[in-house]
């Protein structure tokens, strides 16, 4: 039931008062009388709010209406102002409906006093929704235009990465267990990796990921997460997982929404220290005439909701519009990237879905999440089957314009018992095939190149090697082999940064493939 909405009433006449609050009792609202003699019981009576409207006397002993408007306007406070008289002075009307009143009404006529604080309301709730619209739709420019330069530094970033991670584990396989320079050696190793899981968590909020779709049952994500979960989280605090019956699938990529899962989980397990409730729940979430788009911007039709609820500390309204932002942490230094949010935000948002938050200080944070629900029968979770071997004799083709990653790429294979072919570009790899009489099992090309892309390189050699197998590297999503960030059907891809076994299991898989 809702609460009803509070009137503050400020008149010196106790007789008419009285009147009045009757009078608004029976309409259903919560009045309160506050006798006001200055600017400063003036203030103390807006402290005790929020009030939803206020109706005053124009004239009081020592103060009047018109100082309370510019009290009100110096809070910034958006609170309709309705002025009571007992006298009606056009100019003291026109005066008072120019430093802010909503509305002047003569005492002979309160008649008038309910159609207009029905009127107020209405159109209060209004500016508030229209500065809801508008704030949200800043954030989300500002968020977008962020994303754009976070997704371009961690292109960047993955090429160094894949060089500087590649090149430590040759150096650690050279190095002898008891060497001393073997643990500055995984220090660097450690340092890299962590900096891949950077990079893949700015590609994530920039949507410049690549996804593989699947029609996956949102209820199987999060019971095939929930062991993991409870070990995440720890003892102190209790897991509760709700999950809806007869929920349509969707339509993701499983280890994202896994992802999705986990990160909220972390914030809330790091805004309860001294434990409490985590509570997860999936349910239907249908947008039609009867049930508006309240919290999401999703379109009409069915949809799956999953919420992820603390009983934590909450969030302040300084706080809560920027939890999204990239590197945004109130957590100590060291304590937190500042970016786990922030992939939540890019997974959700790439996937079609929208993502709201409701919180604040003490009462604990729910994020919700609302998915479009995908037509046809869910795919099962399916577990990677190792290759039974990460070695092999095959003939390969890596084309890479980056010459450091080329080079990497061709040790890591050669070292394994591959036969390399390298190319800097489409041109020599073109060059290379048509001279080359023997088979090329398997090409290794970059997606994004100067004059010629991967997927243009692979069209080519198929033609004269239609059984030759394309493995592609990406360091960010391109419209070369995904749409809007979805990988299209058919094509092998391996992200960078990769380590030495990721490569060369891909390696397997593509040519153990069928045609």
């Amino acid at each position: 039931m809702a609460k009803p909405l509070r009137v503050l009433v400020i008149e010196d006449s106790e007789e008419d008062t009285l009147l009045l609050v009757r009078q608004l009792r029976q309409a259903g609202y919560e009045p309160a009388w506050k006798r006001v003699d200055g600017p400063e019981s003036m203030a103390e009576a807006l402290g005790e709010g929020p009030w939803d409207i206020l109706i005053s006397d124009h004239s009081l002993p020592h103060f009047n209406a018109l100082k309370g408007l510019e009290i009100i306007k110096e809070r910034g406070l958006d609170l309709p102002v309705i002025i009571l008289s007992g006298t009606i002075d056009e100019a003291e009307a026109v005066a008072a409906m120019r430093a802010g009143a909503s509305d002047f009404i003569s005492k002979e006529h309160t008649a008038r006093l309910l159609p207009a604080i029905e009127r107020e309301l209405r159109e209060a709730e209004a500016r508030r929704a229209a500065r809801q619209v508008s704030e949200q739709f800043r954030q989300s420019q500002k968020l977008e235009a962020v994303g754009r330069l976070a997704g371009g530094v961690a292109h960047d970033f993955n090429n160094l990465l894949t060089t500087i991670m590649g090149n430590c584990e040759f150096l650690l396989e050279a190095t002898a267990a008891g060497d001393p320079k073997r643990k500055d050696l995984e220090e660097i190793r450690a340092a890299g990796q962590k900096a891949a899981a950077l990079t893949r968590q700015l590609l994530a909020f920039s949507r410049k990921q690549i996804l593989q779709l699947k029609v996956l049952d949102l209820n199987a994500v999060v019971a095939d997460s929930e062991r993991l979960l409870r070990r995440l989280i720890g003892e102190d605090i209790a897991l509760r997982v709700a999950m809806g019956k007869d929920l349509p699938p969707i339509k993701a990529d499983p280890g994202q929404i896994e992802q999705v899962v986990m990160n909220l989980a972390v914030n809330a397990r790091d805004a309860m220290p001294r434990g409490g409730k985590l509570t997860i729940a999936t349910s239907n979430y249908v947008v039609d005439e009867n049930h508006p788009r309240v919290e999401f911007d999703v379109k009409p039709g069915p949809h799956v909701m999953l919420s992820v609820s603390d009983t934590g500390c909450g969030m302040d309204e300084t706080v809560r519009p920027r939890i999204f932002e990239p590197f945004f942490t109130t957590k100590e230094l060291g304590k937190g990237t500042g970016l786990g949010l922030s992939t939540v935000y890019g997974i959700v948002k790439q996937s079609a879905g929208c993502v709201c938050v409701q919180s604040r200080p003490g009462e604990g944070t729910t994020f919700k999440i609302c998915f479009p629900a995908a037509s046809g029968p869910a795919e099962p979770l399916a577990k990677e089957a190792a290759p039974r071997s990460l070695k092999g004799s095959e003939t390969i083709l890596v084309v890479e314009d980056d010459e450091k990653v080329r080079a990497l790429v061709k040790r890591i294979l050669s070292s394994r018992g591959y036969l390399v072919l390298a190319a800097a570009d489409g041109d020599e790899a073109l060059r290379i095939s048509a001279e080359r009489r023997d088979a090329i099992h398997l090409v290794i090309t970059d997606v994004v190149m100067p004059r010629m892309s991967g997927a243009d390189l692979a069209r080519e050699i198929r033609k004269s090697r239609p059984m030759a197998k394309v493995l592609y590297l990406s360091g960010y999503t391109d419209d070369v082999i995904a749409e809007r960030g979805i990988l299209k059907p058919g094509i092998r891809l391996l992200q960078k940064p990769f380590d030495a076994d990721i490569l060369c299991r891909r390696v397997r898989e593509a040519i153990e493939s069928a045609p």
